[in-house]
């Protein structure tokens, strides 16, 4: 058991330690008013910075074939069904394809849609070879299509210098490539200006 004096001296050092930012003067007070209401400073934890997690590289992605369509899936029937959602998307976007709809506001639409699933043909291009090439693009990327066609084949056409058409519902819209170089996922925010000549 402690004295008084033992019992203040020890309150005393206890209220100095717990309150380091108060003064004497103000420890005194708190003693006076028998009323002790004990401070905690906690310490600041560090923030831990998050570690982004890293994406394949390209050369990854090619060492895994990620983007490879397996010989055995190279089927023009399985891609139907593709096909049909792609339809129903782009009437959902179009507030479906109307007789009485602006062409221009279909055009611009059609420029920033996801076109995986359409079924598009080859009308022009600089290399004949690749006139008449109708099939589903089943990738786009930066410079080429890759589109199954009819008779089971994978072509890879290029954008640059091929002009393509898809239907849908009557409504005929040209794709000039060499116009249309740019990645799918970056095509929704681009602005298209209008072009008074267009060449291939």
């Amino acid at each position: 058991p402690q004295g008084s004096e033992e019992a203040k001296a020890f309150v005393s050092t206890l209220l100095k330690r717990s309150m380091p930012k108060k003064t004497e003067e103000a420890i005194q007070d708190i003693l006076n008013r028998r009323a002790v209401v004990l401070e905690h400073y906690a310490k600041r934890k560090a923030k831990q910075k998050r570690k982004k997690t890293k994406g394949f590289t390209a050369k990854q992605r090619r060492e895994l074939r990620l983007f490879e369509i397996e010989p055995e899936q190279q089927r023009y029937s399985i891609f139907l069904p593709l096909h049909e959602l792609w339809k129903q998307y782009i009437r959902d976007l179009c507030h479906g394809l109307k007789p009485d709809a602006q062409p221009h506001m279909i055009q611009n639409k059609l420029l920033k849609a996801d076109l995986h699933g359409a079924i598009v043909t080859v009308t022009k291009s600089k290399c004949p070879s690749y006139v008449g090439i109708t099939g589903i693009i089943l990738q786009e990327f930066k410079h080429v299509f890759k589109i199954i066609t009819k008779e089971d084949k994978l072509k890879v056409v290029p954008k640059l210098n091929n002009v393509f058409s898809l239907e849908l519902d009557g409504f005929i819209s040209y794709i000039y490539g060499s116009r249309f170089q740019i990645r799918a996922s970056e095509r929704s925010a681009k602005k298209f200006k209008l072009k008074g000549t267009i060449d291939l």
